[in-house]
């Protein structure tokens, strides 16, 4: 997978971003595999809370959106407020 496949497919959700970290252009997508998971951290997190966790899944469904159209763009556009995040070095 090229950069922008492998970058679109770590905002879908776990088991995509698993595969596009595993089957794809690491180095080149690794602004964009940083993203999305932490992204879908917080969308596990989400699913834990009851009834706050519902409204913050729609903003990380929204953010998940942007995620997918900077990565279509091939930009490095971090995400509001948990942009500054890093987990992958």
């Amino acid at each position: 997978m090229n950069k922008k496949v492998t970058g679109i497919f770590a905002y879908i959700g776990l088991i995509f971003w698993l595969i596009a970290y595993v089957a794809g252009d690491k180095e080149g997508a690794k602004f964009h595999l940083n993203q999305a998971l932490v992204l879908n951290i917080a969308g596990l997190v989400c699913g834990v809370i009851p009834v706050i966790g519902w409204i913050l899944s729609i903003v990380v469904l929204v953010f998940a959106i942007m995620g997918i159209v900077s990565a279509a763009k091939e930009e490095d556009k971090p995400l509001p407020i948990i942009g500054g995040i890093t987990l992958i070095k």
